[in-house]
Formats: structure tokens, C-alpha cells, sequence
């Protein structure tokens, strides 16, 4: 078997409305487009949630916590919470889908790992015996606007809107040839997770589908389901 179904989604600890108090509302629309895209993995016979971090492998047990974000209370997992952002973030929108009930796993994959090497990573995730579902966490440009967390750039627009179009398209060539280093002076964190699902989407027969492109906070978000 292959990847049968996949999901791109953001990772702002703001999704959590415990986290966002009362600027959650704002969210509800990126929310609401995370949870239609992970319902599509409802298909898949187990999910592997990938996303940036320090490299490692970890079970559905992982913990995972807000408490750094303001929110204590808000946790995922069973275990020490262990998991970065990303990948606690894509825990906690999975457990709020129709997907919450199969058997999951988690991977970081850290920022600065080459273009191909992602894409080997990815090619190696396709080759499992189930039917696998990905869920691939990852922001685009923090730099946005005057607003973003750090000051606009002039190409952090074009950027997103490539990475954009290229979700809509499956143009995997588009997604492999990202540049690291642009990616990194954009501060977009999706770079490294998006080119680990270009190499899982070869020779696949999935179709992409848009489901979100703003950057409220001045930070590019993108949602994105293959099925």
C-alpha cells in the first residue's frame, strides 16, 4: 500500500481557542478548514503526523503541551510531553476530527534538512504495508506584514502563493525545488515538512485541493487536502 490520503494544515498554538481566549473567534474559519481537511483521512488505515521540529519518531502515547502558550491545561498524549509544537498542534486538531480513532504516529523533521533529503524521507513514509495517512504541519512566511512576527518581506507573499498554487496542483516539482535558504529568511516553517509530502505524493493518483490561503496575523497559512 501508499499514502491514500493527505492533509496540510498550519500550526499556530492560536488554533487552541484556551490559547487565543477571546481572539478564537478569528480563528474559526482556518479551524474549521483544518478539521474538513483531517476528516479526510478518515480513508487511511493509520496517520503519521509530520511536521518541523528536532528530529525523532514517536508513538501515539507522545505528549504534548500548550503550557507555554498560556493554556496549562491543554495537553495531548498520555506521555512526558515531549512533542514540539508542530507536532503537538497536529495531535490536537486529530483528536478534534473523524479521524481521532486510528492509530497514529509522529515525526519531526528538522528545518534545516536538505531539499532531498526531505524528499527521500518522504518517498521512505510511502512505502508502508497500511493504508497511510498523512497530516503535514506547517506555516508559510512569518513575514507577511508590517504586523508579522518579524518585519515584512518583499517576497514573502510570492512565496506563499507558490507553495499555494503548487497545493492546488500537485505540482510536487514545485514543492521539491523550494529553496531552503529563501525559506529560511521568510521564516516559513512549512519548507522541510511540505517536501517530506512531495516525495510521499510520487506516483500517486491523488488529486490536491485548496481549502484555505489568509495570513491573519501576518503569518501565511495554508490548508490543503490530497484524496
Amino acid at each position: 500500500m501508499s499514502v491514500v490520503a493527505a492533509a496540510v494544515c498550519p500550526h499556530p498554538p492560536l488554533l487552541v481557542p484556551e490559547v487565543a481566549t477571546g481572539a478564537a473567534p478569528e480563528l474559526d474559519d482556518l479551524r474549521a478548514a483544518c478539521l474538513t481537511a483531517i476528516d479526510a483521512l478518515s480513508a487511511a488505515s493509520s496517520i503519521l503526523v509530520v511536521g518541523s521540529g528536532t528530529a525523532g519518531a514517536y508513538d501515539a502515547s507522545a505528549g504534548g503541551s500548550f503550557g507555554a502558550y498560556g493554556a496549562p491545561g491543554v495537553r495531548i498524549g498520555t506521555g512526558p510531553a515531549v512533542l514540539p509544537l508542530s507536532l503537538a498542534m497536529g495531535g490536537w486538531l486529530l483528536d478534534r476530527s473523524k479521524s481521532a480513532q486510528l492509530p497514529r504516529g509522529y515525526r519531526a523533521v528538522p528545518g534545516d534538512t536538505a531539499p532531498g533529503d526531505c524528499v527521500r524521507l518522504g518517498r521512505e513514509l510511502a512505502e508502508s504495508n497500511e493504508r497511510l495517512g498523512l497530516l503535514v504541519l506547517g506555516d508559510g512566511s512569518a513575514r507577511r506584514s508590517e504586523h508579522s512576527p518579524v518585519h515584512l518581506h518583499p517576497r514573502a507573499e510570492i512565496f506563499d502563493t507558490t507553495v499555494a498554487q503548487a497545493l492546488r496542483a500537485k505540482d510536487l516539482d514545485v514543492l521539491e525545488a523550494l529553496d531552503p535558504d529563501l525559506a529560511r529568511e521568510l521564516q516559513a516553517a512549512g519548507r522541510a515538512p511540505w517536501q517530506v509530502l512531495a516525495g510521499a505524493l510520487e506516483g500517486t493518483s491523488l488529486s490536491g485541493d485548496l481549502l484555505y490561503e489568509a495570513a491573519p496575523y501576518g503569518v501565511g497559512y495554508l490548508v490543503a487536502t490530497f484524496a
